[in-house]
């Protein structure tokens, strides 16, 4: 329970994430897996397999084995034959948000990493509002603490603190992140990878992992401004921010050009690479809001209704 005197600077630190505004807009949403996952526990959401609940939705015959509770006796008497009887059920969804806190996200305006902080937040808000079991992290290593799952309204101010306790400087390779995550991560669901994928390893062997789990991926792809439209001009010395490589460059129209060609072409293979394997790629800019691209994009492709 929060103490009244922490309560307001929770509050505060957490509408930087959340504001009430969207938080009012989102209470009616779920989200969507593309694919069918057998919950673990009562959820609120209607499934498209049949279960046991109080609502009738089909008939099937019956083989040996089946429960002979669920048999329908009064059918048997008139045909002589055994039909079961299948109910719809509720389940509940396994919700997991990867964040890339490396060195490389803390960059740009608006921020690249409080960007992915924000979209967490609230596909986190939609899985909590509809009892969907919600886990929000960084990438990290084994030797990282685990984040908890959390399952329920009540857990939305634990989540919003969770996140905002993420620091940028977690330079975990996405390879080792993802294999990290799939070791300690059993069972099916969704998972939502937000990171600008900018990583000398590659992200290709990283997303094989949770290729490998068949889980029901997504990849937002988040840049900002001022690498989609760099504006640099004059003689320069470029510093890698993770692993301090240097590189003395003249910034000419051409460079720009070039530049601009290598985006596209990085952006064009990383589409490719995740849609070629049924993983749904959306490119994100910080300078669209995140209201925008839940509330639009997102609702568009399908990952929230």
């Amino acid at each position: 329970m929060l103490s009244q005197s922490a309560r307001p600077r929770i509050e505060s630190s957490a509408a930087s994430l959340l504001s009430p505004e969207l938080m009012t807009q989102l209470e009616h949403m779920e989200l969507v897996s593309r694919k069918i996952f057998r919950g673990r526990f009562k959820g609120e959401r209607r499934s498209r397999r049949q279960g046991q609940s109080v609502e009738f939705a089909d008939y099937r015959s019956y083989v040996s084995g089946d429960d002979l509770r669920f048999v329908d006796w009064n059918l048997y008497a008139r045909l002589d034959r055994l039909f079961l009887k299948l109910f719809l059920e509720e389940e509940d969804l396994r919700f997991f948000t990867l964040i890339d806190a490396s060195t490389s996200m803390d960059f740009g305006n608006p921020n690249k990493l409080q960007y992915a902080k924000q979209l967490a937040a609230a596909l986190a808000f939609v899985g909590l509002c509809r009892a969907d079991q919600v886990r929000v992290a960084p990438l990290s290593n084994a030797r990282s603490g685990e984040a908890r799952t959390l399952r329920g309204r009540h857990q939305v101010w634990r989540m919003l603190r969770d996140l905002e306790a993420i620091q940028a400087g977690q330079n975990v390779s996405l390879t080792e992140g993802l294999k990290t995550f799939c070791l300690r991560t059993t069972g099916k669901g969704i998972v939502v990878l937000i990171s600008d994928l900018l990583d000398k390893e590659g992200y290709e062997s990283g997303l094989r992992y949770l290729l490998a789990h068949d889980l029901d991926i997504y990849v937002v792809h988040v840049l900002s401004p001022e690498e989609l439209q760099p504006t640099l001009q004059g003689d320069l010395q470029l510093v890698d921010c993770e692993d301090d490589d240097k590189a003395d460059i003249t910034i000419s129209k051409p460079l720009l050009d070039q530049y601009q060609r290598t985006l596209a072409a990085f952006r064009q293979g990383a589409r490719d690479f995740c849609l070629r394997r049924g993983i749904a790629y959306l490119p994100a800019s910080t300078a669209h809001s995140v209201q925008s691209l839940v509330l639009g994009y997102l609702r568009e492709r399908g990952l929230v209704r």
